[in-house]
């Protein structure tokens, strides 16, 4: 469904994707794992076509987004879903406005079948009855879900979840993760999670891809990622701080410097 081919893309003297290949087969859970601010909401704001790179390809069922606008490309952005980080939800308006906000902007979908939509929605993800408040009166769980609720409103073929469980409890995280298996299986959707939440990461995936220094240096099952000898895949999944990654030298230094000083 989603070919990504020797992408590249810079902000300024920061090279972020460095050449990037990745495919995403019909009906997975690919999760993008890695560090923070390795690239990886970059690379799904180059698969949804908000941000165009520099050069390479985003072929979705067929089509290279890079080369879409205008209509062409928000006709393509409406087989997307989209969890944000932090939910996203317009403050001034309802859980309902929220939900059903695409259907209300960009189609012409009468008002009762809106609302039976955004009811679906908010079952879907366990939420009932609760149409009318506003993001001020849920809980951060709660928005979340209602988050959700919007990304699944259009029957999305795709779905993307940048961070889901950034911001949650331990608890919240493993309701977040559930949710992401369960839609999967009932919407037989494509899903591509990016998180460097390995807990989530596991249970969620059939495919995880590293993404490290601009580029994907593995792709595996949960079981072969777990099992992986690239010592950069086996630092990061461990968590160890000592390893091929670097990044530490200026912490290791300070905790030193402070141990000296004392």
């Amino acid at each position: 469904m989603i070919d990504v081919i020797n992408l590249h893309k810079s902000f300024g003297k920061n090279d972020v994707l460095t050449g990037l290949n990745l495919t995403i087969d019909t009906g997975v859970t690919e999760v993008i794992i890695g560090r923070s601010g390795c690239g990886k909401s970059v690379l799904l704001k180059h698969i949804i076509g908000i941000l165009k790179p520099e050069s390479g390809q985003v072929i979705i069922d067929g089509q290279d987004i890079t080369k879409l606008g205008g209509k062409e490309l928000n006709n393509l952005r409406m087989k997307f879903g989209m969890l944000f980080q932090g939910a996203a939800l317009f403050d001034s308006l309802t859980v309902a406005e929220n939900v059903g906000f695409n259907l209300i902007e960009h189609t012409d979908t009468d008002k009762p079948t809106i609302l039976k939509r955004v009811k679906e929605a908010l079952s879907l993800v366990g939420l009932y009855g609760i149409e009318d408040l506003m993001p001020s009166e849920l809980s951060g769980g709660m928005k979340k879900r209602v988050g959700l609720a919007r990304a699944i409103c259009m029957r999305p073929s795709i779905i993307l979840y940048d961070e889901p469980t950034t911001g949650v409890d331990p608890i919240m995280a493993d309701a977040v993760n559930d949710l992401i298996k369960v839609l999967h299986d009932k919407l037989e959707v494509t899903s591509i999670v990016v998180t460097h939440d390995m807990v989530s990461a596991y249970k969620v995936a059939n495919k995880i891809a590293m993404l490290y220094e601009g580029k994907i240096i593995e792709v595996g099952t949960p079981d072969e990622i777990k099992n992986t000898a690239n010592p950069t895949v086996k630092q990061f999944i461990t968590g160890a701080a000592k390893g091929p990654i670097t990044g530490n030298e200026n912490f290791n230094h300070e905790l030193l410097t402070e141990g000296e000083a004392r």
